[in-house]
C-alpha cells in the first residue's frame, strides 16, 4: 500500500513539475515577444503553440504579422491566428478578421471571423462589425445592426470609438431617431476618454442646439460616466 501511494505521490509531483515548466516557457516566451527578442519569443513559443496553445499561437500571429521586417510573413500570421481562433481565442478571431479585411479585401471571410469575436466579447471587433453593417462591406448595409455592434462595444466604459460612432448615428439619424442630445452626449464622453475627432462633432453640434439641450446633454454625459456600464445610456 505504501509503495502504491508513493508512486501515486510521485507521479503528482512530476505532472506538477511539468505543469510548472510549461508555464515558465511560456512567460519567458512572452516575456520575450513583448521585449522584440524575437529569436527567443520564437524559440519558447513555437514548440507550445505546435502543441496546440492558443495564447503561443496568438503571440506567433503577432510576431509574422507585425514584428520585425524580415520575420513578417502574412501567411504565417494567418496560420498561427487561425489555430487559435479556431479554439475559440477571441482576441485570434479579431486579428484573423483584421488580417483578411485589410491584407486580402475579403471582406466576407473578415465578417466571419469579426462576428465570432464580436459574440465572444471583443469590443474592438463589436464596433467594427458596425463599421461594416453601416458601410454595407461584407454584409448588406443595415443602419439598425450598425447601431446594435456600436452599442454593444461602447458598453464596456474603455471603447472611445465606438461612443463616438454612435453620436455620429444619432445626429444623422441612421438606424436611430435623430437626436442631437444624444450625439452631443456620445460625442462628448468619447472625447473625454481621448476621442479627438469626437471634440470635433461635438462642438460642430452645439452650433445645432439650444443652451437647454447642451445643458441636458452634459447632464446626462455626466451621469452615464458616474455609471460602471454605459449600455443604458441613452
Amino acid at each position: 500500500m505504501l509503495r502504491i501511494l508513493s508512486a501515486v505521490l510521485f507521479a503528482i509531483i512530476i505532472v506538477f513539475a511539468g505543469v510548472v515548466a510549461y508555464a515558465a516557457d511560456l512567460q519567458k516566451g512572452l516575456d520575450a515577444a513583448d521585449a522584440k527578442d524575437y529569436a527567443t519569443a520564437l524559440r519558447e513559443l513555437e514548440p507550445l503553440a505546435e502543441q496546440g496553445d492558443a495564447l503561443a499561437q496568438t503571440r506567433l500571429g503577432y510576431i509574422y504579422a507585425y514584428g520585425a521586417h524580415d520575420l513578417r510573413d502574412e501567411v504565417e500570421a494567418v496560420k498561427w491566428f487561425r489555430l487559435a481562433a479556431e479554439q475559440g481565442d477571441a482576441n485570434a478571431q479579431y486579428q484573423l478578421g483584421f488580417m483578411y479585411h485589410h491584407f486580402d479585401r475579403d471582406y466576407f471571410e473578415a465578417m466571419k471571423w469579426y462576428r465570432l469575436a464580436a459574440k465572444n466579447g471583443d469590443f474592438e471587433a463589436q464596433n467594427i462589425l458596425g463599421n461594416m453593417y453601416r458601410n454595407g462591406r461584407g454584409v448588406l448595409k443595415d443602419d439598425v445592426e450598425a447601431v446594435k455592434w456600436y452599442r454593444l462595444a461602447a458598453d464596456p466604459p474603455l471603447y472611445s470609438n465606438a461612443m463616438y460612432n454612435l453620436g455620429f448615428m444619432y445626429a444623422n439619424g441612421r438606424g436611430v431617431q435623430k437626436d442631437m442630445v444624444l450625439a452631443h452626449m456620445w460625442s462628448n464622453i468619447a472625447s473625454a476618454k481621448g476621442q479627438e475627432v469626437a471634440a470635433k462633432n461635438r462642438d460642430i453640434y452645439e452650433n445645432l442646439m439650444t443652451s437647454e439641450q447642451i445643458a441636458e446633454a452634459t447632464h446626462r454625459a455626466k451621469a452615464c460616466m458616474g455609471s460602471l456600464w454605459y449600455g443604458n445610456c441613452d
